[in-house]
């Protein structure tokens, strides 16, 4: 009796389908490329815009106007998870944000400086991290919330690091605040946003149209 079918030989049609399923979700095409650049110059545009609004805001705010950089901080958040729902690929929330920072600082002149791109790879891995946890099989709203609390938490022991928020009285309201701001305008608002995009249906053929479909 042959015993050529073994249990091994059985099985490999489904393993390679699993390769290649992992293979799909992992590789870059040109297309996804394209779009995420795209996205890191038009929110570059926009964190630029940001930085006007926070600059009004902190004139309105008064003596309590070094706060309003907390009140919009998840402004500063948005492109990493538009990217990644939209792309659903490694590291396309950082590479979106960092390429934001370089638009800002290199064509927009950011008084920021250089230092912007540190804070952009933070908020960009922050904010990418619970996606990447999930294997960028989630987007609900409740990922999108914790992507914008991560986001603006991470990047906010750096900026106090920097403007020397350590040691000061409103130290945890500052890091509320950012918190907060995190999750409703870099979390919540991004989900709002991508479902908005889904529904034009201009973003079909990349991962995002494509799961909708097979779901």
């Amino acid at each position: 009796m042959t015993t050529t079918g073994s249990p091994s030989s059985a099985s490999s049609p489904a393993a390679s389908s699993a390769r290649a399923a992992r293979t799909r979700r992992t590789a870059w095409d040109l297309k996804d490329l394209v779009l995420v650049v795209v996205l890191g110059v038009v929110f570059g545009f926009a964190y630029w815009a940001l930085v006007q609004a926070w600059n009004g805001l902190s004139i309105l705010m008064g003596p309590a106007g070094d706060l309003s950089q907390h009140v919009l901080l998840g402004g500063w958040l948005l492109v990493a998870p538009i990217a990644v729902a939209i792309v659903r690929r490694p590291f396309a929330g950082v590479v979106a944000e960092l390429l934001a920072s370089v638009v800002e600082f290199v064509f927009l002149g950011s008084p920021v400086g250089p230092l912007l791109m540190v804070a952009a790879i933070l908020q960009g891995a922050g904010s990418e991290l619970p996606f990447a946890l999930t294997r960028y099989r989630r987007f609900g709203w409740t990922v999108f919330a914790v992507s914008g609390l991560l986001g603006a938490g991470l990047v906010f022991f750096w900026s106090a690091f920097r403007s020397g928020w350590y040691g000061q009285e409103i130290f945890f309201l500052r890091f509320g605040m950012q918190l907060v701001s995190g999750i409703v305008l870099g979390g919540l608002l991004a989900k709002v946003i991508v479902s908005a995009i889904a529904r034009t249906g201009v973003v079909d053929n990349f991962a995002i149209g494509r799961d909708a479909v097979g779901r």
